[in-house]
């Protein structure tokens, strides 16, 4: 009987008017059918879905959640303002961070398809999705060589005392436990030598005025062990030197533990993300308990987040810069790997609830790893008699010369060592899982029928190529490789292709035709629902994004590595670097005009118009909008005769 009444009460509402209350129930009715409509015909049997959610979500999670959390959040807050920094950051995060993350998930969703295969939406902007898998590439190779150094490190933790605890006798560096002071002899000329003392400087039976005390630049046995054990560091990019075997060997580990991993896609992916998206969180609830209890954490909180929060820099331009850069790359949008992850999904998931989940759990362990990171290095800067501004470091200062030093002066420093290191093996484990994704997804739905049932292969494949390409991020002069394609192989080429990506689907494919696409999957929603959304994606966003992007362009410095400069070829070849990634764009582009049929005009609308078949991938779930390929919104398409669908002039556009 619920059966029939509920087909009576629907057959009612739609032959007459709802408003107010019942237009709301009806709407609520809807979302409830559709947030229940996850049954056996959501299956995608022939392209796969996730398990279960919860694979889906901590995969997401753990792809979101990198080592920009741990080792870069931490630094940019005390740097803007402590407390007050997360106002920008918690803003921007409202206005494009959840937007762009929601866009990139309900895209990949809706079709069931890779970063690449989306843009039959577009495509014209199908060079945008190459740009994302070049990228996705480049990162996939430097970023496992950090997997390798935290592996190196974990190793080295199992020894006591640890090895970077003392200078070594062998090297010819400058190196001391304690600062080195001297007195300005111009002012001190009648004094005998100096006596030097810890960090104070006394001359016999007098004390040098704190004005002439001169400090002496030392290397700390933490920074020693980096340079010259870990990385065996050259002194440029012109030296390449030999291949650092430990490091290698650290490096075919790692891309053994991806490979196994990815072996058979999000199937093995999905139950290793059980345990590498969770585990980081207990280690960071571990060393912020102990950070904790040592003498001086307070003063390292305080410096992070607490009293000595600054207002005040919230009227300086750059410390919103910094809260939209975070954002922006903490939750590696324009990637790719938000669509490949998100294209595995069952069609009626609540894509706009997970993407909120996500976001906010990212920014949170940012916050949580503020904490956990200022805790402790509080304590270093106490018992070194530093302020905590001289041992706050960012990147891999922070990961491999500060944190290693401050957990080297702990009681039982090789058990928090295994776990620090180990929780940078996982973080960077989970975004290296999503990224190598992004590539094994573009090739296998380029090639469905050829690939589908070799997913082994094309792991295994894939992860043997990249890592024989990363082999010179493991010689001598390896990070200087690894930051110059940091640096030119991402910033610009994801701020562009986010800016593309929002103007190509909400000024090109149509922001109505997209909204209406979320809600076939979603279930509809209130119109005042899709007014932040509508303000976000078509005005916000993209302003916000621009800023950036130009901000980085007339703020841009050639990379360095402490004091040591690129050479002027290396710099060259970053920007060559942003030009493989980008002449995709154009290239793709003229490739897809040059092989329409027609005028100049009907061209270009042939290649701004879904292609056929646009859609959702299975035909149980395309409804009426999709019900063939020549039909969109209901509308008749115009079919060119290269079988290129061209939709009429009169569809929606906001």
């Amino acid at each position: 009987m619920r059966k029939y009444w509920r087909s009576f009460t629907d057959a009612i509402l739609r032959n007459f008017p709802t408003t107010g209350k019942v237009k709301d129930d009806h709407e609520k009715h809807q979302r409830q059918q559709h947030e229940s409509n996850v049954t056996s015909s959501d299956e995608n049997i022939d392209r796969g879905n996730w398990a279960s959610k919860r694979e889906y979500m901590l995969s997401m999670i753990g792809y979101a959640v990198g080592l920009g959390n741990v080792w870069r959040f931490p630094y940019l807050a005390y740097k803007n303002g402590g407390g007050a920094f997360l106002i920008p950051y918690f803003i921007m995060l409202a206005v494009a961070g959840i937007p762009m993350f929601f866009l990139e998930s309900s895209f990949g969703q809706f079709c069931s398809q890779g970063p690449i295969n989306v843009w039959r939406s577009l495509p014209i902007f199908q060079g945008v999705g190459v740009a994302m898998v070049a990228v996705s590439v480049l990162m996939a190779i430097y970023y496992n060589v950090i997997i390798a150094y935290s592996l190196y490190y974990l190793f080295a933790s199992f020894q006591f005392p640890l090895p970077w605890s003392d200078c070594f006798d062998w090297s010819n560096t400058n190196c001391s436990l304690t600062p080195r002071e001297v007195c300005n002899i111009t002012t001190a000329a009648s004094w005998s030598e100096p006596i030097l003392t810890g960090n104070m400087t006394l001359w016999e039976n007098h004390t040098c005025p704190e004005k002439d005390i001169i400090s002496i630049p030392i290397q700390s046995p933490s920074e020693q062990y980096w340079d010259l054990v870990t990385l065996q560091r050259s002194s440029g990019l012109d030296e390449t030197g030999p291949v650092v075997w430990h490091l290698a060997l650290c490096l075919l580990l790692g891309w053994l533990l991806v490979a196994a991993a990815l072996y058979k896609g999000i199937q093995s992916s999905g139950k290793v993300v059980y345990f590498t998206a969770t585990f980081p969180y207990v280690v960071l609830l571990i060393l912020l308990i102990r950070g904790l209890t040592l003498e001086g954490a307070r003063d390292g909180i305080e410096f992070y987040i607490g009293s000595k929060s600054n207002l005040t820099k919230l009227a300086e331009s750059e410390v919103w810069r910094d809260a939209a850069t975070q954002i922006f790359y903490t939750l590696s949008l324009a990637g790719g790997g938000v669509t490949a992850l998100s294209s595995y999904n069952k069609f009626h998931n609540n894509v706009f609830k997970d993407a909120l989940t996500v976001c906010l759990t990212n920014c949170g362990t940012s916050v949580l790893a503020g904490f956990t990171i200022f805790s402790i290095l509080g304590h270093m800067a106490h018992v070194s008699g530093k302020p905590v501004s001289e041992v706050a470091l960012s990147g891999f200062g922070l990961a491999f010369i500060a944190y290693p030093d401050a957990l080297s002066k702990l009681p039982i420093s090789p058990l928090w060592s295994i776990l620090f290191f180990f929780m940078l093996l996982t973080l960077g484990l989970d975004t290296q899982f999503a990224g190598v994704e992004v590539i094994s997804t573009c090739l296998v739905d380029a090639f469905p029928k050829t690939l589908k049932s070799k997913r082994p292969i094309i792991s295994v494949g894939t992860c043997s190529i990249l890592f024989l390409l990363g082999l010179p991020c493991v010689t001598q002069a390896g990070i200087y490789w690894v930051i110059l394609m940091d640096q030119f192989g991402t910033g610009f080429v994801l701020l562009i292709t986010a800016l593309l990506e929002l103007i190509g689907v909400f000024y090109i494919y149509g922001g109505n035709r997209f909204i209406k696409d979320i809600e076939m999957m979603i279930g509809t929603r209130h119109s005042i629902f899709w007014l932040w959304w509508r303000a976000c994606w078509f005005f916000i966003s993209p302003a916000i994004i621009t800023m950036i992007l130009v901000w980085s362009w007339l703020t841009f410095r050639p990379p360095s590595y402490g004091t040591v400069q690129y050479p002027a070829w290396g710099v060259a070849l970053g920007w060559c670097m942003i030009t493989f990634c980008l002449l995709w764009i154009p290239l793709v582009a003229v490739w897809k005009i040059f092989h329409a049929q027609g005028n100049p005009w009907k061209r270009l609308c042939a290649v701004c118009s879904p292609v056929e078949g646009w859609g959702p991938y299975l035909d149980v779930h395309r409804g009426e909008r999709y019900a063939d390929g020549g039909q969109v919104d209901g509308k008749n398409s115009v079919q060119l005769p290269d079988n290129v669908y061209y939709i009429s002039n009169d569809q929606t556009h906001l």
